[in-house]
């Protein structure tokens, strides 16, 4: 099979791979039944396409291992990077992949090996002479036998010279190499995915807790409403606008909670949890402000060089071009050796060893158009090959540039966010001393307690980017498995 048709890079891969959580970008699970209660803005949780959920990409599945246990475990984002990359469906899907190239270059250099074999025989025979002319000679009789003939012979063929097959050879190596390459970067891609896995569900388990606080608000403030309409001060209209906050908040909590346990079954999906294992996240998104200026030439520099699906896409650039020339070679002469040795006789006991040793060149004078047939193949091969490896390139390029203008847009984000939050929990509290004054009614409370709910959700949602960002980042540069828990771990 050729190496092209297994080891195309997916674009599903990246879709999935929590490059950010904007409409231009593919959102990862979960899926939910009913949307969020709404506060007039758009919810940013994470989601992924019906279309593109477990049970139709591989990335996102795995060949559990153990059994579940009835206590909750711990998970790092290394343990899940760890698991993903020990059972993930893709990996030991690809790891099958290599096994059919590796047969692919064994079958092309048995072309070139010895192939040798026994033959032990013995026959009964009775021979017509007449048959095939020799009539006439006195004392000859015109049927000879039944006699019996004993031969135990071993044979040999080698190739002496055939450079299509020595080019085929070569071509199939490549292949193997660029299998092998596709692995690696298989296990980038998992790597990748699985950590933005965990991190979605960090940021559902962030919004479980800013909501929590947000039903402990509501409840606070439909208390006080309660307690000044006992004493007389407010209306009735402020107690029931309070009670319809608080109830609203609840039934947000409620969403937010499913969601996050639906995060974390993704999560084990993909990583081969044992079904029905409980789990706690224990890693927490933070933030390091990113420098200014990153320059990006070392970037693209160390991503040509370590990539995995580049040096794949070298190899096969390679494995088409000694695929041509093998199709070229189809042109040229070949010689081969055949020989046999063994003990021939009329019985056991009476045998004598024969041999027949004899070379044979084979020049191609016309073959009707095959080779020329092949060489055209070949040669759109070739093309496409680099066709691929150029925009490979250029992909790359793209990714680069993209991740860093991700990081720094998200950097920013955060450090905004981190301010309106801070905004919005001081308008919450001038409005709640003002209400408990009775200054204003507790209209504007509500208002600042939704203000508060969604520069949450802006701040929760600007780390998530942030932090997928940088996995896009390392992702792009080719050492995701190596440096997603160091540039996640390191921020403060």
């Amino acid at each position: 099979m050729p190496i092209h048709t297994i080891f195309r890079p997916t674009a599903l891969v990246f879709a999935v791979a929590v490059i950010g959580t904007g409409v231009s970008r593919a959102q990862l699970p979960g899926v939910s039944s009913a949307p969020a209660p709404s506060r007039n803005s758009q919810d940013s949780t994470p989601r992924i396409p019906a279309s593109m959920g477990p049970q139709g990409n591989q990335y996102l599945g795995s060949i559990p291992s153990g059994e579940a246990t009835n206590e909750v475990i711990d998970l790092t984002i290394a343990d899940a990077m760890a698991r993903a990359v020990q059972y993930n469906l893709a990996l030991a899907e690809t790891g099958e992949d290599i096994r059919e190239q590796r047969a692919e270059r064994l079958r092309a250099l048995s072309r070139l090996l010895p192939d040798i074999t026994a033959r032990p025989s013995v026959s009964e025979q009775q021979i017509n002479l007449a048959a095939f002319g020799f009539t006439g000679f006195p004392g000859v009789p015109s049927v000879v036998g039944p006699f019996s003939i004993y031969d135990a012979r071993a044979y040999l063929n080698q190739s002496i010279f055939n450079l299509q097959d020595l080019r085929n050879h070569r071509a199939a190596r490549e292949q193997v190499a660029a299998a092998e390459f596709m692995a690696r970067d298989v296990r980038e891609q998992v790597a990748l995915i699985s950590s933005g896995l965990y991190l979605i569900a960090l940021a559902g388990s962030s919004r479980v807790d800013a909501q929590r606080a947000q039903v402990a608000t509501a409840e606070a403030v439909y208390k006080q409403a309660s307690d000044r309409r006992a004493a007389g001060t407010v209306p009735g209209i402020d107690v029931l606008r309070a009670q319809v906050e608080f109830q609203s908040e609840q039934q947000r909590l409620i969403y937010y909670e499913g969601e996050f346990e639906k995060q974390k079954l993704n999560l084990a999906r993909a990583i081969g949890l044992p079904p029905g294992q409980q789990v706690r996240l224990t890693d927490h998104m933070r933030y390091e402000p990113v420098p200014p200026v990153i320059p990006i030439e070392p970037i693209l520099a160390t991503a040509y060089k370590q990539r995995a699906d580049y040096q794949a896409a070298e190899a096969s650039v390679r494995a088409a071009e000694l695929a041509r020339s093998a199709a070229v070679a189809g042109r040229y002469p070949t010689a081969t050796l055949d020989a046999n040795y063994g003990v021939i006789g009329p019985v056991p006991d009476h045998m004598h060893g024969t041999f027949a040793v004899s070379g044979t060149v084979n020049i191609p004078i016309f073959q009707g158009g095959r080779v020329q047939a092949d060489v055209e193949r070949a040669d759109a091969e070739l093309r496409r090959r680099r066709a691929e490896f150029a925009d490979l390139r250029s992909r790359i390029d793209a990714d680069v540039r993209t991740a860093l203008t991700d990081l720094r847009s998200s950097s920013r984000q955060v450090e905004v966010a981190v301010k309106n939050v801070d905004l919005a929990k001081e308008q919450l509290q001038q409005s709640q001393d003002r209400f408990a004054a009775g200054v204003t009614n507790n209209l504007e409370v509500v208002q600042a307690q939704q203000a508060v709910a969604l520069a949450n959700e802006n701040y929760i949602a600007a780390l998530y980017s942030y932090a997928a960002a940088q996995s896009a980042l390392v992702r792009a540069r080719g050492d995701a498995e190596k440096s997603i828990t160091e540039y996640l771990r390191r921020t403060k």
